[in-house]
């Protein structure tokens, strides 16, 4: 039998932390934290944690500052919660290295479906056969899920590492949103995808380009999509 997955979930409330866990613990292996000091801890002490659930507003350090120290040390993605929906909001979320987003109030099949799409994700990038595509001094290992930059090791959140292999896969193509981000998070296309889409390739490109201001690699093709040569 194939061990479970295994999720933190970080909430300062202990009820909903609660909640999460009945909901979580007949599929997964599930830990918790009460605050972001407690989650960078267990991570640290447990890095092979696969995904981690994050409440975006929490006493002390909130998850856009405890997803971003997470990020120094996993690539494990990370789902936040949250009251807030506003597009800025989302935005900073995806920019701290999140990878995805749900609204308070949510449903368990929303919450199922969400962590299913990034866990298979997750896993799909993490045991791809060995394999390294280079491309104007970038170097992609598939099978380390790796990435490097002029000989310097970029580190991409998984999210960011499934953009950068699809736009390889399909270099000299430019890719619509719609398709990057169905074909990335596996949802369908809606009105704000779009935002989302573009705050992950900046990240990317921020990552992998020596001017990102003047991309070489990772073009945008105004009103089309995106594009590597």
């Amino acid at each position: 039998m194939a061990a479970l997955s295994r999720i933190l979930i970080v909430d300062d409330d202990p009820d909903i932390r609660n909640v999460l866990s009945l909901l979580l613990k007949d599929n997964y292996f599930v830990a918790e934290a009460a605050d972001g000091a407690e989650a960078v801890a267990y991570i640290r002490a447990n890095p092979d944690t696969d995904l981690v659930v994050l409440d975006v507003m929490m006493p002390g350090m909130d998850g856009l500052e405890t997803c971003a120290k997470l990020r120094e040390t996993s690539n494990a993605p990370v789902l936040f919660l949250t009251a807030k929906s506003a597009e800025r909001d989302r935005v900073a979320a995806y920019q701290s290295g999140g990878d995805d987003f749900l609204s308070k109030p949510f449903s368990q099949a929303e919450l199922i479906a969400k962590i299913s799409s990034l866990l298979r994700r997750y896993q799909q990038y993490r045991g791809k056969p060995a394999s390294t595509l280079n491309i104007e001094g970038l170097e992609i290992d598939l099978s380390a899920h790796s990435v490097k930059a002029m000989g310097r090791p970029v580190t991409l959140t998984d999210t960011e590492y499934a953009i950068l292999e699809y736009l390889v896969k399909n270099r000299g193509k430019v890719v619509t949103a719609a398709e990057l981000y169905e074909a990335v998070w596996g949802e369908k296309f809606l009105s704000g995808s779009g935002n989302t889409v573009m705050v992950h390739v900046l990240n990317v490109r921020r990552k992998i380009e020596e001017n990102p201001s003047k991309p070489k690699i990772l073009r945008t093709v105004w009103g089309r999509g995106y594009q590597i040569d």
